[in-house]
């Protein structure tokens, strides 16, 4: 019997922000955060497990993270329910990219992943 995948969704959506204070340009040291909203939109529970993220930066440099839970949690999310955190990336240039995956157990034992959609890492245009 196959699962249905849509009782398996999971929406992501991230939000990005240069980190000036903690940033190096003249070292090549390029600190983002980003806020990253998960949100169960299927119709059975699931536990985020692992994440696995791959950063690149603008000459290709590329970067795998990958570990357990986000943030130190393993957050268990009932449908409707969201989880919100925030974390950091650094790279070597002022514009890279993010993308990856959660890898989730639904409350049923079925395991799936939720894609993360790239999203952009780039410091603000200032306009003198």
């Amino acid at each position: 019997m196959l699962s249905n995948p849509s009782h398996y969704t999971i929406e992501i959506a991230v939000e990005t922000d240069f980190v000036d204070e903690q940033s190096e340009p003249d070292e090549d040291r390029y600190v983002f955060a980003y806020t990253v909203t998960i949100r169960n939109v299927g119709t059975v529970a699931a536990r985020l497990l692992t994440r696995h993220w791959i950063i690149t930066d603008a000459n290709g440099h590329v970067q795998e993270v990958r570990g357990e839970g986000v943030v130190g949690e393993q957050p268990h999310l009932q449908p409707g329910e969201g989880f919100r955190y925030t974390s950091a990336a650094m790279i070597e240039t002022p514009v890279g990219s993010m993308h990856g995956s959660y890898q989730m157990v639904a409350d049923d034992g079925f395991h799936f992943d939720a894609e993360i959609p790239a999203f952009s890492l780039s410091i603000p245009h200032t306009l003198h």
